[in-house]
């Protein structure tokens, strides 16, 4: 019960940060160009609006990324994580 007290208090502070369930692969986040820089779409493993200039996309194969074909598609930012994860900055 605290737990649901805890996260309805904090989604209440930062709404565009906390989703309500698990995230999975939506397909109106991303363009097709964006899309096939990261590997095509079965290379995806999940992605999430996280703010509201940022994305965060998790990959099932990182070496299959190409960084200046996002930049060529529109994407201002990139930044690589540990384990997959990708943040796509789409904003300023």
């Amino acid at each position: 019960m605290f737990e649901k007290l805890q996260r309805a208090f904090w989604k209440a502070l930062t709404p565009d940060l906390i989703a309500e369930t698990a995230v999975t692969a939506a397909p109106s986040l991303l363009s097709a160009d964006v899309l096939n820089a990261l590997g095509g779409a079965d290379n995806l493993k999940s992605q999430q609006r996280v703010a509201l200039t940022r994305v965060r996309v998790q990959l099932q194969d990182a070496g299959r990324l190409d960084e200046p074909a996002l930049k060529a598609a529109g994407v201002p930012g990139v930044m690589v994580l540990t384990g997959g994860v990708v943040h796509l900055i789409t904003g300023l």
